[in-house]
């Protein structure tokens, strides 16, 4: 796969990119190696190299030890962290990326947005996924906190990790959307359809295209909101494109759709940042999905930030 090109252009708005590098959410713990592996593939440089205005903030990681054992305490930790840099970024006028780390750092992204914003109006999410990570822990079958977080931002599941924002619910349902849906199980989709969240399945963007779910999407999450951004698990591709991840689930959305669909959205007004989780290196030993996540994150730079 060819790397998505930039041209040489002066840069009008800074982009601030952050590592969340913590796999405790997840069955298979390599994604906490995802944030080193694009730092280390030469991103920054190569934006600099293009005239962005491009800086790696920091890289999170969670205070997990012999004190601290309580898998939602640290994720709610870590969170909380990342919850006031990614706030920093949107209140000093930056576009940003958060590179996961499983798919709970996403509380973290979403609740700073959500800090930096909430007394001008709503956010908007279109949240990008082969899962709907709507479980609380009584309707999850595994436990795995990962499973969780978008219930967490509307308002559902440990205390501890809904109330990483300063007031929250963080999200209303109104204003988001899931797409690429393929594998859930009842309870979370009990909760989405009674909330009242639109969830675009598999077979619908099969059925219609992406072009135009992904049209009815932003309208749900950018119309009547402050702003609005991305969540994008990597195993909404499909494996044949990104094998590098802990929860493959074939029938998913090709590589080359999203890196198409991204350089749309990048063209919308209030497009405030994104974050691209659940990227598992250990499972990818021909770096073809290290090269899907910098394509996409290339995709999705705002023309504001290529003049």
């Amino acid at each position: 796969m060819s790397v998505y090109s930039l041209s040489p252009l002066s840069c009008l708005k800074p982009v601030s990119l952050f590592g969340a590098a913590s796999g405790i959410g997840a069955r298979d713990e390599g994604c906490r190696f995802g944030p080193e592996a694009i730092l280390g593939s030469g991103l920054v440089p190569w934006l600099t190299g293009n005239g962005v205005d491009a800086e790696w903030c920091e890289t999170l990681t969670p205070a997990y030890g012999a004190a601290n054992t309580d898998p939602v305490q640290v994720i709610a930790g870590l969170c909380r962290k990342l919850s006031r840099a990614v706030e920093g970024a949107v209140e000093g006028n930056s576009w940003f990326t958060v590179f996961g780390g499983d798919h709970t750092t996403a509380i973290g992204t979403w609740s700073g947005v959500h800090n930096a914003l909430h007394r001008k109006g709503p956010l908007g999410l279109i949240w990008i996924d082969a899962h709907m990570d709507s479980h609380v822990p009584d309707t999850s079958p595994s436990g795995w906190l990962h499973g969780m977080p978008l219930a967490c931002l509307l308002g559902f599941g440990p205390d501890a990790l809904t109330g990483v924002a300063a007031a929250g619910p963080v999200l209303q349902p109104a204003h988001v959307a899931l797409v690429g849906v393929r594998s859930y199980e009842p309870g979370e989709a009990e909760l989405l359809d009674r909330l009242g969240v639109k969830v675009f399945f598999m077979d619908e963007v099969l059925a219609r295209g992406i072009d135009g779910v992904m049209e009815d999407a932003l309208a749900i999450a950018g119309e009547g909101t402050a702003g609005f951004g991305l969540s994008i698990d990597i195993d909404a591709v499909d494996p044949l494109d990104a094998p590098g991840v802990g929860t493959p689930v074939s029938g998913g959305l090709r590589a080359t759709e999203v890196i198409s669909v991204l350089g749309h959205i990048r063209r919308r007004p209030r497009f405030l940042g994104m974050e691209i989780v659940e990227f598992n290196p250990t499972r990818d030993p021909d770096d073809i999905t290290a090269h899907l996540v910098r394509n996409l994150f290339a995709a999705g730079l705002p023309r504001e930030c290529l003049p």
